[in-house]
C-alpha cells in the first residue's frame, strides 16, 4: 500500500525498493516552488543564455492530491496482462517498449506502485529552474538546481510532466545531458503526451548540482515547434513544466507523517473515484454560486460529533457535495476523526456493505469501467472497518465518507433510471399535464467539488379539479376563480416539501458539514 505525505516542493524523485525516481511533474496542478515570495521568477545569473524563460510562481490549490495523483496514472498504466499498454506508452512518450530504458523504468515503478502503496518519502526543493535558447539552431537548454543532499547518490528516472497539453504536433526530441544515463535519449511527443520519462545519472559527491539538459528535435526546422509545446504563457516566458523533487523514505520512521498520508490518499481516491462514477450532465449552464444560499450553521464532524447527529447523517437521504478544492497548505493535511458507539458503528458496517453491493451493480450495468472497480476496491480497503477496534477513529471516519458519497452516486442513478423509464412508457396526454415533479438539473461552482452538478427538481403541470397535494386555501381559491371571478391568481404547481443539501468541505483545519435547507423539491402540490 502507499503511504504518502504532500509537501510543496519544486522538483520530484521517487525512490522505489531500489529504484530512485525524479519526477519533475504538473499533471493538471499547480504546486509552488521554494523561493523567496518577493520573486516571481527563478533565474540563474551566471549562465550565458540569451532568451530564458522560467519557472513562475504558481497557486499549489490542488496541491494535496498532486503526488497521489501520480501514483494514481502508474498504477493504472499496466494493463491486464501485466504489460505497458500502448495508450501508457503515448501517455510517457516512450516511442518503442523494446529500445527504450525508460520503458523498462516505467513498467517497474508502475508495478511497484501497485504492489506497494503506501511508500513514505522525503521532498527535496530544487533552488531555480531555467529553459533557454542556446544556439542559432535553435537548441534548447533545461537547467536546474538541485540543493545539496545524500539522496542525489541514488540513480535517478526524470520524469517532466506537462502543466498543459502539447500542442505542437508530433515530435522526435532527444534530451543530452552528463546527467542522463544513457546521455542521449529519444522521446516521442504528441497531443495524448502528459509526461516524459528520461533514465538519470547518479552523484558521486554530496554537493550542490545543476543539471543542464539539451533539448532539440529530430529535424532542426522542428525546434520552434519544440518551443511551442515547452514555453507557454502569454508573453511566452514560462516553462509548461513544474518541478518537484520527491524522495522515498524508510517504511514506518515517522508514524504520524504515514496516517496524515494514508488517509490523504483515501480522499484523493475518493475525488477521482466521483469523477469517474457519477453520470456527466453535458448541458451547458451558468453555475450555481452555493455561497449565496442560506446555509445552517456549519458542523464539524470529529470526535465530538453526537451519536445522534451521525445517525441522523447516516439515515439522511440529502445529496452530499464533496468540496475538496479548499486545500490550502500540504503541510497540514487534517487527519479526520470520528467515535461511533458499538451499536451505530454496527449500522455503519452495514450499510456500507449493501451499498457497495449496490454500487457494484451499477458499475457493471451502467458499464462506468473497470478503473471504477478497482478504486472502489482502493477505497474499501483505505476504510476497512474492525469491530475489534471501535475507537479507530479514522477508518469510521473514512467509511462514514464513503457510505456518504455511495449514497450519492446511487441517488444519481436512481434518478437517470427514472427518467430513461419515463421517456420510454406510455403516458396519457391528461396526466402528462397533472401537476408533479419534473427532473432540473442545475450546474454547481467549478471550485465546490463532486459531483458538479445537483438535481434540485421543479414542480409543472396544471392546478385544475381535482387539485394535487392541495390545502385549502388553494381548493377555495379554484372554487373561487371557477366562479368566473377571473382577476385573482388561480392555483399554481409549486414545491411544497423539500429536502436539504449537504457540503461536506475538507481542508487543512477539518471537516465541515454545511447543511443548505429547502434545496431539492421533493413533493409538488396546488398553492
Amino acid at each position: 500500500m502507499l503511504c504518502l505525505d504532500f509537501f510543496f516542493c519544486g522538483a520530484l524523485m521517487l525512490c522505489c525498493t531500489r529504484l530512485c525516481v525524479a519526477l519533475l511533474a504538473s499533471h493538471g496542478q499547480q504546486p509552488i516552488l521554494d523561493h523567496d515570495p518577493t520573486e516571481t521568477e527563478h533565474t540563474f545569473p551566471s549562465t550565458d543564455m540569451s532568451s530564458a524563460s522560467t519557472v513562475s510562481h504558481h497557486d499549489p490549490h490542488n496541491a494535496p492530491c498532486f503526488v497521489d495523483d501520480i501514483f494514481a496514472v502508474l498504477r493504472e498504466a499496466v494493463g491486464n496482462d501485466g504489460e505497458l499498454t500502448n495508450s501508457s506508452l503515448t501517455q510517457f512518450g516512450i516511442c518503442t517498449l523494446s529500445d527504450s530504458s525508460s520503458g523498462s523504468v516505467l513498467l517497474q515503478l508502475a508495478k511497484e506502485s501497485i504492489r506497494d502503496q503506501r511508500l513514505g518519502f522525503e521532498v527535496l526543493h530544487p533552488t531555480g529552474v531555467l529553459l533557454a535558447e542556446e544556439d542559432e539552431r535553435g537548441t534548447l537548454m533545461l537547467t536546474f538546481d538541485l540543493p545539496q543532499s545524500p539522496l542525489l547518490k541514488l540513480s535517478p528516472a526524470l520524469l517532466l510532466a506537462f502543466e498543459s497539453p502539447p500542442n505542437g504536433g508530433n515530435l522526435d526530441v532527444t534530451f543530452t545531458s552528463q546527467s542522463l544515463h544513457p546521455n542521449a535519449q529519444t522521446v516521442c511527443i504528441s497531443g495524448e503526451t502528459q509526461y516524459i520519462l528520461l533514465t538519470g545519472q547518479a552523484s558521486e559527491v554530496n554537493v550542490h548540482q545543476r543539471w543542464r539538459i539539451s533539448v532539440e528535435a529530430k529535424s532542426p526546422d522542428m525546434n520552434q515547434n519544440l518551443k511551442v509545446i515547452l514555453i507557454s504563457g502569454k508573453s511566452g516566458s514560462n516553462i509548461n513544466l513544474v518541478p518537484l523533487l520527491l524522495f522515498s523514505g524508510e517504511r514506518g520512521t515517522d508514524i504520524s507523517s504515514s496516517l496524515a498520508s494514508s488517509q490523504t490518499s483515501f480522499l484523493c481516491e475518493l475525488k477521482r473515484f466521483l469523477g469517474d462514477v457519477l453520470p456527466r450532465d453535458h448541458r451547458e449552464s451558468s453555475p450555481l454560486q452555493l455561497d449565496s444560499l442560506q446555509s445552517l450553521p456549519p458542523l464539524t464532524l470529529g470526535l465530538s460529533s453526537s451519536d445522534t447527529l451521525l445517525a441522523g447523517l447516516i439515515n439522511s437521504s440529502s445529496i452530499t457535495i464533496f468540496s475538496f478544492s479548499s486545500w490550502g497548505s500540504v503541510f497540514q493535511v487534517h487527519r479526520g476523526e470520528l467515535a461511533f458507539s458499538p451499536g451505530l458503528l454496527e449500522e455503519l458496517k452495514l450499510r456500507l456493505e449493501q451499498i457497495v453491493v449496490k454500487i457494484m451493480e451499477v458499475i457493471r450495468e451502467e458499464q462506468v469501467g473497470q478503473r471504477a472497480t478497482e478504486r472502489l476496491g482502493r477505497l474499501k480497503d483505505l476504510s476497512a472497518l474492525s469491530m475489534n477496534e471501535p475507537s479507530a477513529g479514522e477508518s469510521q471516519y473514512r467509511a462514514f465518507l464513503l457510505l456518504k458519497a455511495l449514497q450519492t452516486v446511487a441517488r444519481a442513478y436512481e434518478l437517470q433510471r427514472g427518467l430513461r423509464a419515463t421517456r420510454a412508457g406510455p403516458t396519457s396526454p391528461v396526466r402528462a399535464n397533472v401537476c408533479g415533479l419534473r427532473s432540473l438539473t442545475v450546474s454547481l461552482e467549478k471550485r465546490l467539488g463532486l459531483p458538479n452538478t445537483v438535481n434540485i427538481n421543479n414542480c409543472h403541470g396544471s392546478c385544475a379539479f381535482p387539485l394535487t397535494n392541495a390545502n385549502n386555501h388553494a381548493v377555495l381559491l379554484n372554487f373561487h376563480i371557477e366562479s368566473e371571478n377571473v382577476d385573482e391568481r388561480a392555483p399554481c404547481c409549486v414545491p411544497v416539501a423539500y429536502e436539504a443539501l449537504e457540503v461536506v468541505e475538507l481542508n487543512e483545519h477539518g471537516t465541515y458539514l454545511s447543511i443548505k435547507p429547502d434545496v431539492v423539491a421533493k413533493e409538488c402540490g396546488c398553492r
